[in-house]
């Protein structure tokens, strides 16, 4: 098994997380903490989201069974749910969806909600496990590497936290539009890949 083979699994994780453009929004919920207070949230985030994403990709497909939806189904939908995140990052709708669950009234600690929740292991992003970790016909090895995969993308977000500050300096307000779009259109392209896979799971293509 190709390890080249999960590139795709990185950069749809990558791009459905977003965490660039969740670096200015982790200033902001974090503003006025000290470094030492503010990398126990980015630590506390990433923690509470890697056990909720390892919850659906572990048991996200027997749920579905459970419920008498078939992977085809629910791959085509998540297809559909992820481009139409997609197009809200090239219209700048989830930007300003993001930005108003950042101003929402909040605990003094933003590391569950809304950092981990729904920032961090949203819809999207749980949705993307469950159909990653449903492809090869449920392979344990296939599953522990995608489960690698999203640990590598959340020590990117942690990373980014850790770093938003200078990020946001660096690259300023049109730079990170710029990256959001980017990155939408690379989600747009995998997401119509996704129904495409349902459908040729349907043996309708």
């Amino acid at each position: 098994m190709e390890l080249a083979a999960y590139i795709p699994a990185f950069v749809a994780l990558f791009v459905i997380i977003d965490p660039i453009g969740m670096a200015p929004l982790f200033v902001a919920l974090t503003a006025g903490m000290d470094a030492v207070h503010r990398r126990k949230v980015a630590i506390r985030s990433c923690l509470v989201a890697f056990g909720l994403l390892t919850l659906f990709g572990m048991a996200g497909e027997a749920v579905l069974n459970f419920l008498g939806i078939s992977m085809p189904a629910f791959r085509m939908a998540g297809g559909i749910l992820l481009f139409l995140t997609a197009l809200d990052m090239l219209f700048e709708r989830r930007s300003q969806r993001r930005q108003g669950q950042a101003e929402a009234e909040h605990s003094d600690d933003p590391s569950v909600f809304p950092l981990a929740i729904p920032l961090i292991a949203g819809p999207g992003s749980i949705a993307t496990m469950i159909l990653l970790t449903g492809q090869e016909g449920g392979d344990l090895l296939h599953i522990a590497l995608i489960h690698a995969v999203m640990a590598i993308v959340l020590l990117a977000v942690f990373t980014l936290f850790l770093l938003a500050g200078r990020l946001e300096r660096l690259l300023g307000e049109t730079g990170i539009n710029v990256v959001t779009r980017l990155l939408g259109m690379l989600l747009a392209a995998l997401s119509v890949q996704f129904v495409i896979d349902g459908l040729r799971d349907l043996a309708v293509i």
